[in-house]
């Protein structure tokens, strides 16, 4: 019998934590806790006695004795008396304090914001933070509850969903156009960084990093911007045309055939050079060309690839409707 009642009292408390734990309650089941007992809190730790949901005492890092001395909170939850000696229950709720780096995030959804050139896009961002147990009050309970355990891993799809919602409202009022977002991006980092500040003190977190590591448009509307660029780099022909003969001449040094090679290819680029500035020539100045002369340019520029099979056919039917 006095071994049984033995092992009911508990003499010592510890918790070693595993890499991903963020709280644990001791499973004490009908366990009583030995007045003068044993607490051990290692570095990063904190310990709270909870009595029926509610917080008590806290215990930071040391080895602490328990008793009513030092038990303030629960004695007077309890209604026990000063001198009160004997065993006791209570909940007991081991939290980590260390910052969970590393975390990453992503938007499941592209996200729709107002920018200042391109009106209404979709942006998809992705990016990593860290968060840390910062209030163990809400933290109880608005996250932990009567739980036995709560892990990161079951944590972060709220975060998540914490910050793409932070996400949205920051880009939305951020005011920087997606073209200046890749200078700007330690800037939008601390802007969003702000709203996930807001919604992880709700729940007694603080997030010490967030870092915006990239943000892309959809495919569709990437590709059409590559274009547009493509169209801005050749549009001063005169430049491109000394750009391919520079090129021309590099490739030719490195062959066999001196400066008849070189000659060769200086001259392949005017050539190329004279074809696009008559195939990309204004409306104006086409109209006065023979739409058939136009077409036979413009097919060389197909056949050469300066020009795509859709680009050609829409040229195409725009000449053949001047042909009467």
């Amino acid at each position: 019998m006095f071994d049984f009642l033995k092992k009911q009292l508990i003499d010592n408390i510890e918790w070693l934590e595993t890499p991903g734990q963020l709280a644990w309650r001791v499973p004490f089941a009908d366990h009583e806790i030995r007045n003068g007992a044993q607490l051990t809190v290692r570095d990063g730790q904190i310990t709270a006695f909870v009595n029926e949901g509610q917080l008590a005492d806290y215990f930071g890092p040391g080895l602490h004795t328990l008793d009513t001395a030092n038990l303030p909170l629960l004695t007077d939850l309890q209604h026990w008396d000063k001198g009160f000696k004997s065993p006791f229950k209570s909940d007991v709720v081991y939290f980590t304090l260390k910052e969970q780096v590393g975390r990453k995030w992503g938007t499941a959804q592209p996200i729709t914001v107002r920018d200042a050139e391109f009106g209404a896009i979709r942006l998809r961002a992705f990016g990593s933070y860290s968060f840390r147990i910062e209030a163990i009050d809400p933290f109880i309970k608005r996250l932990f509850g009567t739980m036995s355990e709560l892990t990161v891993a079951s944590l972060e799809p709220q975060l998540r969903a914490a910050i793409q919602t932070a996400i949205a409202t920051a880009l939305g009022s951020s005011g920087i156009a997606f073209l200046d977002l890749a200078a700007n991006q330690q800037r939008l980092s601390d802007t969003i960084k702000v709203e996930v500040d807001k919604a992880f003190a709700q729940w007694g977190l603080s997030c010490p990093t967030f870092y915006v590591e990239s943000i892309s448009l959809p495919d569709e509307v990437q590709a059409h911007l590559d274009k547009g660029s493509e169209m801005r780099v050749i549009g001063d022909l005169s430049r491109y045309t000394q750009f391919q003969a520079a090129e021309a001449i590099e490739a030719a040094s490195h062959q066999d055939g001196g400066m008849a090679a070189i000659g060769a290819g200086v001259a392949g680029a005017a050539v190329l050079g004279n074809v696009m500035a008559q195939g990309l020539a204004p409306a104006g100045a086409a109209a006065q060309s023979d739409p058939f002369e136009q077409i036979e340019r413009l097919h060389k520029l197909l056949t050469m690839g300066a020009l795509s099979q859709a680009e050609f056919d829409a040229k195409k039917v725009e000449l053949l409707a001047r042909v009467k």
